[in-house]
């Protein structure tokens, strides 16, 4: 009877493990998490009253995860725009906020902004205080806050399109904020989707932060429903897995973005 030779199975077992080894384990570890938490969902009724009290909320973290990137999104712009401006006012200011927001920690922003800034600017235009609520200026203080980093980050994008293609299209007759418009931003935002992308993965994170204010988001509803019935293991693994569950879908679409223009530049 025919033997397999030592090396013809010592390649297999190493083909083998080399397929073991680029398995993506963290994803099946999660899934498995997942799915235990799923079956807790179904049977656990400590579990099933969590998880419909923290529904609720999860609209609100999304629609403030959502609003406050937008703005953060035409405020970074601006003030990348203004860091790459050769106008020593406009650049000293958009570099003094990128400095102060990136200096100062995100808490600490909320807290100014929210307590501090947003007040007294509604009281100058005549607001009353009630008129919007503590969800209106958790928006603003984390649109705000993730404003200076959109900055850096637009301001990277436009600096890495060469500087002959400015000249040639002012050569074309075009002025300064055509040639922005129209040749310098279109090549820059295709090359910062990413990096834009993984910002919004961090700003849904970070949204949590805006409980503090008292806002009913998810991470809010979970601290009450804890702190009043001491379910603390059961709430906070329900809220780490729905954090967990909407960053991962969304780092799944930033990669297949990232695989689409790699893929597409060459």
């Amino acid at each position: 009877m025919a033997t397999i030779p030592s090396s013809a199975k010592s390649s297999t077992q190493n083909q083998f493990v080399g397929k073991l080894s680029q398995l993506p384990w963290w994803l099946i570890i999660i899934i498995l998490a997942g799915l235990v938490l799923f079956y807790n969902f179904l049977s656990n009724e400590t579990y099933v009253a969590i998880l419909s009290r923290l529904r609720s909320g999860i609209v609100l973290t999304i629609v403030v995860s959502l609003v406050s990137y937008a703005i953060a999104l035409v405020i970074g712009l601006i003030v990348g725009l203004g860091r790459v401006s050769k106008n020593p006012i406009i650049y000293n200011l958009a570099t003094l906020y990128v400095q102060i927001v990136r200096g100062v920690p995100m808490l600490v922003l909320i807290f100014y902004i929210a307590l501090v800034l947003i007040p007294p600017i509604l009281q100058l235009l005549g607001v009353r205080p009630g008129t919007f609520d503590f969800s209106f200026r958790a928006v603003i203080a984390l649109a705000v806050a993730y404003g200076g980093f959109e900055a850096e980050t637009f301001r990277a994008g436009i600096q890495s399109i060469g500087r002959g293609q400015m000249e040639a299209a002012r050569s074309l007759g075009m002025s300064y904020p055509q040639a922005m418009r129209y040749i310098i931003l279109p090549q820059a935002v295709r090359r910062i989707l990413p990096p834009l992308g993984n910002d919004f993965i961090s700003i849904m994170k970070d949204s949590s932060l805006v409980s503090v204010l008292g806002v009913n988001d998810i991470t809010n509803i979970a601290r009450l429903y804890a702190s009043k019935y001491f379910h603390y293991p059961e709430t906070y693994n329900t809220l780490a897995f729905m954090y967990l569950a909407m960053t991962l879908i969304l780092s799944l679409i930033v990669k297949a973005i990232e695989n689409r223009l790699a893929k597409s530049s060459q």
